[in-house]
């Protein structure tokens, strides 16, 4: 460009010093205005450069009309010139005559522009390089293990940070209801789950069938393989009370109590999606499992349980619809999946057959020694746009040196039996329908919870068997309606006349669920339970529920 402009520049200055000095300073004027404004089109002008040729081009130009016609110019005639006028100039034009001192045109060398032009390449190059530098430099630091990141948030995935190459997730929940309990009447059931015998209306502040959770998962992969620590805490609302079952054990409503703590899970998983999980340490078990989480009264409250007095938890469908899986300590192995199949199965810490009726109905065993075991297999498809799953799973333990006062009685020591059950389930969700249907049976299973009740008094089996239907409508993103039915059954042994202990224990569930936020959900609930004995006893309950849980 600088080359370019010198030659315009002596182009200019020429053009200048060579126009005859007779021609009209108009004309000159013109021609080299125009020139001006050519050079100025091209680019090869800025426009103060412009100004200020064309400013002193104008002064130039107009100094000569005026000497034309004053004493500078001598007129001249001459006969061989036949009476011509003759013009005589007696100025000479210099090449920089007419502009003022200190503007200067210096283009530089003819080379200039293009070694300009890579010195500007080549600081562009670095600066690139060092954006990118300090990129990645950025980059290792984020990577680096003393940085702690947070990952994206997802609604109900809890919190998720990032320290290096650990990922550490806190997830939880914490509830609330009023629930008012009103006895229908009725005589006692041993066993039974409903309150209808108590006689009087409760209040109650308290928890649903979930207590509040508190959830610390740390995960990492090393050596290819994918390996995680949880431990969870549930505590609850309610002063907690000593006895059979601890924190779940029926609460003490008396002044200067405090909370119950019941820290369920403490486990490792350890494995890859290709030769699958292997978990260790204490955690839901499988048999029951899906079950209790496809159960909508998770969310709510269901059958009170003890109003009075609450615990950690209520009975939501424990023991109306199936028996409670339970947090046991155990060795257990989830498979891969298999286009929609999956497969589960460990070992387990055995549970003590328990006298839950009281009365000296059902024997007890504190002897074991073989753990029990339990497996699952799962499938997942999808047809016309119904999405399905169906469970099945079995439970087996090997119960010893049962005890009862009969037995004692009849010198029947040492007396043992095999305690088994199966399930099978299925959940299919289309659109804003979801519905859920679950079957068990068990031999020695009991009913309610593991073992409870399982075994008659004269050491034989009670069979048992229980189901629920359960179907949830979601008329908008944020509000459900939830209806439910369930039944658990419990028969005598062979041999056995207990007309007090109980048949029967069924309820209904209806609930309204609305989310007011990602957070937080509102509920409302009614619930009628009953209780039935094998003779003729019978009582029933009817509670309602109203409040909130947060999950996060």
């Amino acid at each position: 460009m600088a080359s370019k402009k010198h030659a315009f520049y002596t182009l200019l200055l020429a053009a200048s010093a060579c126009v005859p000095f007779f021609e009209a300073p108009a004309a000159l004027a013109d021609d080299y205005s125009d020139l001006l404004d050519i050079l100025r089109a091209k680019g090869s002008l800025t426009q103060h450069e412009y100004d200020t040729l064309l400013s002193k081009h104008l002064r130039h130009t107009a100094a000569p009309a005026q000497r034309s016609s004053g004493p500078a110019h001598a007129v001249h005639t001459s006969a061989s010139s036949g009476g011509a006028h003759h013009v005589t100039p007696h100025v000479t034009h210099s090449v920089q005559a007419g502009y003022e001192d200190g503007i200067r045109f210096d283009p530089g060398a003819e080379d200039n522009a293009s070694l300009r032009a890579q010195q500007a390449a080549d600081r562009a190059e670095a600066s690139a390089r060092s954006a990118q530098q300090a990129m990645l430099s950025t980059q290792d630091a984020l990577n680096s293990n003393s940085i702690v990141r947070v990952a994206k948030y997802v609604p109900g995935k809890g919190l998720t940070f990032k320290a290096g190459p650990v990922d550490i997730n806190l997830s939880g929940f914490i509830n609330g209801f009023y629930t008012y309990n009103s006895p229908a009447g009725g005589r006692a059931v041993a066993g039974g789950v409903s309150t209808g015998s108590s006689g009087f209306d409760s209040s109650a502040v308290r928890n649903g069938l979930l207590p509040a959770g508190f959830i610390l998962k740390l995960s990492t992969t090393q050596s290819g393989i994918d390996m995680s620590a949880v431990v969870g805490m549930y505590p609850g609302i309610n002063n907690a009370k000593n006895g059979a079952f601890n924190a779940n054990t029926g609460g003490s409503p008396v002044g200067l109590g405090t909370a119950g703590i019941d820290l369920r899970q403490v486990y490792v998983t350890f494995g890859n999606k290709d030769v699958g999980t292997f978990k260790v340490g204490r955690d839901l078990a499988i048999f029951g499992s899906d079950a209790i989480l496809n159960d909508a009264t998770l969310l709510s409250v269901g059958s009170t349980g003890s109003n009075a007095a609450p615990g950690n938890t209520s009975l939501g469908r424990i023991g109306v619809g199936y028996v409670y899986a339970d947090w046991i300590p155990q060795i257990s192995y989830v498979s891969p999946t298999y286009h929609g199949f999956q497969g589960s199965v460990g070992v387990f810490q055995p549970l003590d057959e328990f006298n839950f009726a009281g009365g000296g109905y059902s024997a007890e065993s504190t002897q074991h020694s073989s753990p029990m075991v339990q497996g699952k297999g799962t499938y997942d498809f999808k047809i016309g746009g119904v999405q399905t799953r169906i469970w099945a799973s079995f439970l087996i333990q090997h119960q010893q040196s049962l005890t009862s006062a009969l037995l004692t009685e009849e010198g029947s020591g040492r007396r043992g039996a095999m305690a088994e059950a199966g399930e099978i389930g299925t959940k299919f969700t289309y659109h804003g329908f979801q519905g859920v249907a679950y079957y068990y049976r068990g031999s020695g299973l009991g009913t309610t919870g593991l073992f409870f009740d399982g075994i008659a008094a004269n050491g034989r089996k009670r069979a048992s068997e229980g189901y629920y239907v359960q179907a949830m409508y979601n008329f908008t993103k944020k509000f459900k309606l939830v209806g439910s039915y369930g039944v658990s059954n419990l028969y005598q042994a062979p041999g056995e006349n207990s007309t007090e202990l109980v048949r029967r224990n069924q309820s209904e569930v209806g609930a309204a669920y609305y989310s007011l936020t990602d957070w937080l959900n509102l509920v409302g609930e009614f619930a009628h339970t009953e209780s039935a004995a094998h003779g003729p006893n019978r009582n029933s309950d009817n509670s309602g529920s109203a409040g909130v849980i947060l999950l996060f």
